[in-house]
């Protein structure tokens, strides 16, 4: 069981974790449910992904769980008095099936799902929850944990034992162990509809993002847009079946932000523009309103019954924040600079737009267009020229280089190794004496099959319990995929994005910890993005720019010229950057401090929501409502202030590197030892503070995104 998840655990079937396979031995080379049940008997128990079928997950799922109830069942029946090794040792070795084919589960419906997989995910969620339910508030077994609980001080334990301790007693406190029996009821019935309603959510989402298409007949229409990206265009044309010289724009971010970018055709702009703005706000079968209405309603009805004054104070009080009202203190402390700035950049896309004889307002639509041209003629930095230096496979091995020079990793190719898609590539990680780290999955290029945005799921977590177990990780892009004539090329941002995903994976395989809830990134959510977020520092470093950014083409160093260009430009456009994204923060903290509403009509909230923050019109909050899946989908609920918590404390990491050198190996070690190997073993500022001997220092993150001066 992963206690540390509480009654979360089916929104965790979406996200990062998993257990050590189980190891009872099974019928030779088993196929179908068996196979997902089974302990694996491929190098470092990889998950034989030729093995599964689609329809193979529901039955496994729910054999899982009844494998799960009969340890916990064990548990419970056990006659000696409770103890550490009896209670909590033992609920952390229960579950392993069940978290086995979850996490293979996740992980598939995540990138490579089919209609299968999701009709699956959808009738399974209520069931986990209720599974999760009937383990968290099983009066038998509280009453073993609150016992040793009780008893904690006399049991000469160890710090990560205590920790363990600790975080299942409050964990099952928090999923309603202490309530009566009718609260109780009311819980099971409020989780149910809850894992419902975020399934329903998310294949909405998917459902009106695959089917728009914005296409274009006119060549000139694409303006300036890089060879390699309309060769992905018109390959996207051709596979939805349009025979003509033309080009397909979808909703997926490597498709609409370059068209945003570079399309002169404004009407163009405002349809795909619009058609991103508006999924699951059109008044149709695939319409999220009132899904996230309830969704919203229901939270704050369980908090309240909980004893939490709304969901958010429930959520922070087991996070970093502690409170909404230190959320709102960092919010605020950024929101205001962060909006002046936002005002100057658009009074000066306004007027780019007027020296080229447009009458009218900038846009929603036309800003990216205009950032563009302004970014070329105040930088001489053109974006499109930086592509060929960011081919896919030379960013991955930028990453790489980084963590060799930091830690002395290295990675091997496994192509032996099974997947679950054509596109993914496998290594073995090995740490810096030569002994086997991890396992590392980098499934890099966008399709319909895959869910929006990036991520890293945890296949199996570090741990040592029974004997050394390591970490088995993906990493999931949505990157343009390759054509015949081209192989990958990224913007400079989804750079960054792959660097972010393996800062995660580096988390995940570091860990040295001896408990699998405590494992990796199970972290809390304002801590989890820090150790990702520094890596992508690395990467824009010209430095590290030099030692792996080179012409796909020529092999050409990237020029040094070039390279100042995006250090002189490294602030530009932040306001927007800012301010887009801190909307959304803001957005979801105002929906879940809500006191259980009467009635609650999203349109309505949000208009109000972001008219109080006085966002210029001319920014769309990075997530509507309707689409906010981190929120309503994707376990961010109440948390999503987490990515600017956590860059507080990655900006301020990264000045110790830039103290001394970017490599320096004492520091390397320090963070490994202090913030990437521990887990969730100890709380995350008192781990911050063993690196850094002091606590963040909110100037560095001001300063990077140059708003100290605006600041101040």
């Amino acid at each position: 069981m992963r206690p540390a998840l509480g009654f979360l655990l089916t929104a965790a079937l979406f996200m990062s974790g998993c257990e050590a396979p189980i190891t009872e031995p099974e019928e030779t080379e088993p196929t179908g449910e068996k196979a997902l049940l089974a302990a694996w008997d491929t190098p470092f128990g990889t998950p034989p992904f030729d093995a599964f079928k689609s329809e193979n997950y529901l039955p496994a799922l729910r054999e899982g769980m009844a494998r799960h109830q009969a340890e916990i069942k064990a548990i419970t029946a056990d006659t000696e008095a409770p103890t550490f090794a009896n209670t909590i040792e033992e609920l952390e070795r229960s579950g392993r099936s069940l978290d086995q084919v979850q996490n293979v589960f996740s992980a598939i419906n995540g990138a490579n799902s089919d209609e299968v997989t999701r009709e699956t995910a959808t009738e399974i969620a209520p069931e986990l929850s209720a599974h999760a339910d009937d383990i968290f508030l099983n009066k038998d077994l509280f009453v073993r944990i609150k016992a040793v609980h009780e008893q904690r001080e006399d049991l000469d334990l160890t710090p990560e034992q205590m920790r363990l301790l600790e975080e299942t007693y409050k964990d099952f406190v928090r999923a309603g162990a202490n309530l009566d029996e009718p609260a109780q009821d009311r819980l099971r019935e409020l989780n149910g509809e809850l894992a419902t309603l975020s399934e329903q959510f998310r294949n909405n989402l998917l459902e009106e993002t695959n089917e728009f298409e914005l296409l274009v007949t006119q060549r000139a229409d694409l303006g300036n847009l890089p060879p390699s990206l309309v060769a992905v265009a018109a390959e996207e044309a051709r596979r939805r079946g349009h025979e003509c010289e033309c080009w397909v724009f979808t909703l997926s971010r490597p498709s609409i932000n370059p068209f945003l970018e570079y399309s002169p055709n404004r009407e163009m702009r405002r349809k795909i523009f619009t058609g991103y703005a508006m999924r699951g706000d059109n008044g149709n079968d695939a319409d999220n309103n009132d899904i996230l209405a309830r969704e919203v309603a229901l939270r704050a009805e369980r908090a309240v019954l909980l004893g939490y004054e709304s969901h958010a104070h429930y959520v922070l009080a087991d996070a970093m924040a502690g409170t909404p009202a230190q959320v709102y203190e960092l919010l605020d402390q950024v929101w205001g600079a962060a909006l002046a700035a936002a005002g100057k950049e658009r009074d000066a896309l306004q007027a780019m737009m007027r020296e080229e004889g447009l009458e009218g307002s900038l846009e929603g639509a036309d800003w990216r267009h205009y950032t563009e041209k302004v970014r070329k003629a105040r930088f001489d930095l053109d974006q499109d020229a930086l592509r060929p230096y960011f081919e896919v496979t030379a960013v991955r091995d930028g990453a790489f280089a980084v963590a060799t020079k930091l830690f002395g990793l290295t990675f091997t190719p496994r192509d032996d190794l099974a997947t679950w898609h054509p596109d993914q590539e496998v290594f073995e990680v090995k740490d810096a004496d030569g002994s086997h780290l991890g396992i590392l999955y980098m499934d890099f290029f966008a399709r319909e099959s895959k869910r929006g945005g990036a991520w890293m799921n945890a296949l199996r977590s570090q741990e040592k319990m029974d004997g050394d177990v390591t970490a088995i990780v993906t990493t999931n892009f949505n990157f343009p995929p390759p054509t015949a004539d081209s192989p990958s090329l990224l913007s400079f941002s989804e750079a960054e994005t792959l660097f972010h995903e393996f800062g995660h994976a580096l988390h995940g395989m570091f860990s040295d910890v001896v408990y699998p809830s405590l494992s990796g990134t199970r972290t809390p959510r304002d801590y989890v993005e820090f150790p990702s977020q520094v890596m992508e520092n690395w990467m824009s470093e010209p430095e590290v720019l030099k030692m792996f950014a080179r012409h796909y083409e020529t092999g050409e160093v990237i020029p040094q010229d070039m390279v100042d260009k995006i250090t002189a430009s490294s602030r530009f456009n932040q306001g927007f950057i800012t301010v887009e994204y801190m909307a959304a923060a803001y957005l979801d903290m105002k929906y879940h401090t809500q006191i259980p509403p009467a009635e609650l009509v999203p349109h309505r909230f949000e208009k109000e929501v972001l008219g109080q923050l006085e966002l210029i019109p001319e920014i769309l909050s990075r997530y509507r409502s309707t689409y906010f899946q981190h929120i309503f989908a994707g376990g961010y609920a109440a948390g999503y202030y987490g990515y600017l918590w956590s860059e507080v404390l990655d900006a301020d990491a990264f000045q110790a590197f830039k103290e001394t050198s970017l490599f320096d190996q004492k520091t390397a070690q320090a963070f490994r030892e202090h913030i990437l190997s521990t887990g969730g073993t100890r709380p995350g500022l008192e781990l911050y503070k063993a690196f850094r001997g002091r606590e963040p220092d909110i100037k560095a993150l001001l300063g990077r995104r140059g708003l100290l001066a605006v600041a101040d």
